[in-house]
């Protein structure tokens, strides 16, 4: 399944007729196309100067993000902010965005639980993403976590042994890395601390890249 997945180019939705000029009709036309309901959150665009020379693609908005209608603001965000910062890459010259563009969970009492996207979701949303990336026209496509690798290489790919540099199928250069809630999970102070200073150099050579691609 996923091999016929990745040979699939990203298709427009049904009664997507036109293509989008700038991103702010891109994201009008995405957010009309889904109305938020039970288990479905609001319409998060990305967010980032256009021409920004790496776009970073994460899962889906959190809840954070959802109520405050801007991508990577929550706890994995605020991580990122700070590997950024350490690496030397300036979070204001980066394009983030996500693969999903809407937070889906399950409702528990008053608590909004995560739930990842399907495939059929990933999916869905394959063409939007196409666009957003042509729009922006950053010179690096990074990964952050499973999700975005699915969304953009068209098919799962082990974040392990496929981190680092990487060629997408449409022949945009890209890098693979972790998502920074990765590392949120990680209970062990020095795993922690280990992954983290990883994800840093990572990130560090996201920027030398970008750069050797200006």
């Amino acid at each position: 399944m996923s091999d016929l997945f990745s040979r699939m180019e990203p298709q427009a939705p049904a009664g997507q007729d036109r293509e989008p000029a700038t991103l702010a009709e891109l994201y009008d036309l995405m957010a009309a196309a889904e109305p938020p309901g039970p288990g479905v959150g609001r319409f998060v665009p990305g967010e980032g100067p256009q021409g920004a020379p790496i776009l970073f693609v994460g899962e889906q908005p959190g809840d954070q993000e959802d109520v405050q209608g801007k991508p990577f603001v929550g706890p994995a965000g605020q991580l990122l902010d700070r590997a950024l910062a350490e690496a030397g890459v300036p979070r204001g010259e980066a394009y983030v965005t996500n693969a999903v563009k809407r937070f889906h969970f399950t409702q528990r009492g008053k608590r909004r639980i995560h739930e990842k996207p399907s495939t059929g979701e990933i999916r869905k949303e394959r063409w939007w993403l196409d666009k957003e990336i042509r729009l922006v026209k950053p010179r690096i496509v990074v990964a952050l976590g499973a999700t975005a690798v699915q969304a953009l290489a068209g098919k799962a790919l082990p974040i392990t042994r496929s981190r680092g540099p990487y060629r997408w199928p449409d022949e945009r250069d890209g890098y693979i890395t972790v998502h920074p809630s990765y590392l949120l999970r990680l209970q062990d102070p020095h795993e922690r601390r280990t992954a983290y200073e990883a994800f840093v150099g990572d990130l560090q050579r996201i920027g030398d890249l970008a750069q050797a691609g200006g």
